[in-house]
């Protein structure tokens, strides 16, 4: 989901830049006015920057990431996700990748806004887990993403085929075939250690009244 470097001119990235302030600014009351949240925050950024580095491939016009975005989603929640995508890429543009530095509004975007639908749509009805369920919530969001991957390069200055597009749309089958074996395997996981007062406050407070439904 990573835009390379070249493709978006300097206003469309500051556009970007604004855009994506303006939605960690309309959420920033949810992080602020909670403790736990801000370690949740930490925690999903730690878990998805470990994922991401852990797969990446070059794909068509960007990059094929194994983001982990349910499990972090459904472990820590909303809030702490939406952070966590920022403060993670942050993270690995300082420490891994800086050229990225440049598209860290549009890439924390291209995550942000499927999982802004998706929490508002299927993410809040949710009321317990099964591996349909999850393959439904990978779907749709990786979904969303390739579309906002289409929608930065349908900006850029030169004109992508759209077969390199589809390319890269297909590459995340696989990731939509795997995700969800670790969502449910973490999930699971934590509803056995679920008893630790420790472990309730590192995880999203419905994540375990959601596990009675995984099989």
């Amino acid at each position: 989901m990573h835009i390379e470097i070249g493709i978006l001119t300097q206003d469309k990235l500051a556009y970007a830049g604004v855009a994506a302030t303006a939605l960690l600014g309309a959420h920033a009351t949810g992080l602020l006015k909670s403790p736990a949240a801000w370690l949740r925050t930490a925690l999903a950024a730690g878990l998805f920057s470990l994922l991401m580095q852990a797969f990446h491939l070059k794909v068509g016009p960007s990059e094929l990431h194994f983001v982990g975005a349910m499990p972090v989603y459904l472990l820590f929640g909303f809030i702490p996700t939406l952070f966590g995508f920022g403060l993670g890429l942050l993270l690995q543009g300082l420490l891994f990748e800086p050229q990225d530095l440049v598209h860290l509004a549009v890439n924390f975007l291209s995550l942000a806004v499927p999982l802004l639908a998706l929490h508002h749509s299927l993410g809040k009805k949710l009321q317990s887990l099964s591996i349909a369920q999850v393959l439904k919530l990978d779907a749709v969001y990786y979904a969303g993403v390739t579309l906002m991957v289409g929608f930065w390069l349908s900006l850029g200055q030169v004109a992508t085929p759209l077969t390199d597009w589809a390319l890269f749309a297909a590459s995340y089958l696989s990731v939509v075939a795997v995700e969800p074996l670790l969502t449910i395997s973490l999930v699971l996981c934590a509803d056995r250690i679920g008893s630790s007062r420790v472990l309730r406050l590192c995880l999203d407070e419905r994540v375990l009244q959601r596990v009675g439904g995984a099989a």
